[in-house]
């Protein structure tokens, strides 16, 4: 217990009970043993979570749950149970929210899929508002093949069942995973994990007739073929796997891509209208090499491109009269980070020109200080002698890329 409450953000919002971690951490120990005992003896009682909306790439809003800071610390510890449990049987395709797995990993592993299993078609799949629609009987029907504590299901059953307080009332959902809870990834995973990962390589993979695969982060799944023939027929039968769990597709989302390389779209004129696909955050496309040999390379999808400048633009804007020093403070750590996710072979355009893009705008914008107005370029320049900006580097090396 005390390893979860360790593990547990301390910076995060209250919930409902308004009690925070530093409020909690006062008498850690005697709360830290109520909290097992209560878990143990059944007496614990799930709090509902604290709706937010949280603006979303479209206007549109996305709700976001905020558990109370004791309810995670009791999901952490319980997942810290479950954990090894599961990571027994997940499929190596499997890459979201797992201890020593990353993005960049189910990157790698898609991109040597498609250049060693001569991937020429690509299904997109896209499940509609999947954290919200699991259905909760086939999920407890999931769990009873791992987990048959009875201490743990009825922890998991108070989750499920654990209200939404919104504009004062709390309603009780009938399907979803914890909104905001540290448990809800797990068991989303749990969940695809029998849906679809089994599913693929033990019962799809051997009815097709060319190579295959397929690699899944969290609830993006991208499936890789070598014929266009067992691409349409998974395709087919996915949305009625699916169905079967109370699941739907994205139908405008979910679609088959021919991916095949440049070189043979030459060859079939007027076939190809859209051969490129995204998938966490990268468009993939095929370029040439340094050696002139066809690549796949990943490139920031424009939407994420585009978002990541406005909310530079947004925090000079607003910030324009703080210190230099705390704006260049806060501008670098923007670079690092952008660079830490995007810095990945072939996006190095990209990642050149929101450096550039990151100094125009602030530039921009200290030009509209009281004193500052003649901020020329080169004295711009000269204040970023004095205070340099990180320059652009790519962090994720997997080959010799253009």
């Amino acid at each position: 217990m005390h390893h979860a409450y360790e593990l547990t953000r301390k910076d995060g919002a209250p919930g409902i009970d308004k009690v925070t971690a530093k409020a909690y951490e006062r008498d850690l120990r005697a709360n830290l043993e109520n909290l097992l005992e209560r878990m143990k003896s059944g007496t614990y009682r799930a709090p509902a979570v604290r709706r937010v909306y949280i603006p979303k790439d479209d206007g549109s809003q996305r709700p976001l749950g905020i558990p109370t800071f004791e309810d995670k610390v009791a999901q952490r510890a319980v997942v810290m149970l479950l954990e090894p449990i599961y990571e027994q049987d997940f499929r190596i395709c499997s890459y979201g929210f797992r201890p020593r797995r990353s993005a960049h990993q189910a990157l790698e592993r898609l991109r040597d899929d498609i250049m060693d299993r001569s991937g020429q078609w690509i299904l997109d799949v896209d499940i509609s508002n999947y954290f919200g629609t699991i259905d909760h009987e086939q999920l407890r029907a999931v769990l009873d093949k791992r987990v048959k504590d009875g201490v743990v299901r009825r922890l998991i059953d108070k989750w499920l069942k654990a209200g939404v307080f919104e504009d004062g009332t709390v309603t009780i959902p009938g399907e979803g995973t914890p909104q905001g809870g540290v448990i809800s990834p797990l068991l989303a995973n749990i969940f695809l994990h029998h849906v679809l990962d089994e599913w693929f390589q033990d019962i799809v993979v051997p009815r097709l007739r060319g190579r295959s695969s397929i690699v899944r982060f969290a609830d993006d799944a991208v499936g890789v073929f070598e014929r266009q023939e067992d691409c349409v027929r998974v395709r087919e039968v996915v949305e009625k796997r699916l169905a079967k769990y109370g699941l739907k597709l994205h139908l405008t989302k979910t679609r088959i891509v021919d991916f095949r390389s440049a070189r043979e779209c030459n060859k079939h004129p007027g076939e190809h209208t859209d051969s490129s696909f995204d998938f966490l955050g990268f468009t993939h496309v095929w370029r040439r090499s340094r050696r002139g040999a066809w690549v796949v390379t990943r490139r920031t999808v424009k939407k994420r491109y585009a978002r990541a400048i406005k909310r530079v633009y947004d925090y000079c804007r607003r910030r324009r009269h703080d210190p230099i020093p705390e704006q260049h403070k806060r501008l670098s750590s923007v670079l690092l980070g952008h660079y830490a996710y995007y810095g990945i072979t072939g996006n190095s355009d990209r990642i050149r020109d929101f450096a550039h893009q990151v100094n125009r705008v602030w530039h921009k914008w200290l030009r509209r200080r009281t004193g500052l107005r003649t901020l020329t370029w080169a004295k711009f320049n000269r204040l970023l002698e004095r205070f340099p900006m990180p320059p652009p580097r790519i962090v994720h090396r997997y080959y010799a890329g253009p």
